[in-house]
């Protein structure tokens, strides 16, 4: 059976320029062939013109240009990887939900053309990420983690409920990669719990740290057992999981979630630890939704 490509989103912008180094590179890895997808709607503006206003290329064209510029500096980057090209008279986020039924990933630049400066993250990559069907990344943090030198995966462990894709994606991350896989769970004990309440007497002290153990066996169980020559470290840490993951992200290549994809609904789906993960992170962040 024929692997489903690998699709990047580009516009013209840097931040698109960045999706597409890492995406050929991730392709090259994996052995995927590389889809380049430019979507908007021009044709509702096509041939509008304000009254003094300097004539400018036509979006169509303009679209011709990126993905053409986009489909060079992915064969430079490596003749090797195959490379076709799409545009689409669609609005962006949704042409790319559309895209990943038929992708192993998607990917996407932190922020795009047209946006705002003081946004952290732009609005196509936050609703791919939040919709999409299929692992999105989204490809943001300094050199070091753009360019893979920490050789290190970092899995933010949650529930295995909402984690076992995110799981097993990492491994095969790390496998493919050669590289150390993070696992991390925080745990933070209840407010209301206290070394000298009363109704704790006599449990262990470290009951919720245990508990946070648990889970990561659980989780990791069946990947471990698929992925027997992947380097695994663990950790549980007590505090906020957004605050632990950010933290850790300094010394990631990729950081993995999992997101609870739910069948019929629609809007944003994506929790406070990857809101401020997608928007803060020191490395790409990759968004790997749980089928139910």
């Amino acid at each position: 059976m024929m692997e489903l490509p690998l699709v990047v989103g580009v516009d013209g912008s840097d931040g698109s320029l960045a999706a597409v180094d890492w995406a050929v590179d991730e392709a090259a890895r994996h052995g995927l062939p590389l889809r380049v997808v430019y979507a908007s709607l021009w044709d509702r503006y096509e041939g509008v013109a304000w009254p003094g206003s300097p004539k400018r290329p036509s979006e169509r064209v303009l679209a011709e240009h990126i993905v053409a510029s986009a489909a060079e500096r992915a064969h430079k980057r490596d003749p090797n990887v195959k490379v076709s090209t799409e545009i689409l008279p669609q609005e962006a986020a949704s042409a790319l939900v559309s895209e990943g039924a038929n992708a192993s990933l998607l990917v996407t630049g932190s922020r795009g053309r047209g946006e705002l400066k003081g946004l952290l993250l732009g609005s196509v990559g936050l609703a791919v990420a939040a919709r999409a069907h299929c692992p999105v990344v989204v490809v943001r943090g300094d050199k070091a983690g753009l360019t893979g030198l920490h050789e290190r995966i970092l899995l933010g462990a949650g529930e295995p409920a909402t984690t076992g894709e995110a799981a097993r994606f990492a491994f095969r991350e790390a496998g493919v990669r050669g590289c150390v896989l993070d696992v991390v769970r925080a745990w933070r004990r209840p407010a209301h719990e206290t070394a000298d309440h009363p109704l704790l007497t006599g449990e262990p002290a470290h009951r919720h740290e245990d508990q946070a153990s648990a889970l990561l066996d659980a989780l990791l169980e069946e990947p471990t057992a698929d992925h027997p020559d992947v380097r695994v470290r663990r950790a549980t840490i007590e505090g906020p999981a957004r605050k632990v993951l950010l933290h850790r992200s300094a010394a990631a290549d990729l950081l993995i979630i999992g997101n609870h994809r739910r069948h019929g609904h629609f809007g944003l789906q994506l929790g406070r630890v990857a809101h401020t993960l997608l928007h803060h992170a020191e490395c790409p962040v990759a968004v790997v939704p749980q089928r139910v």
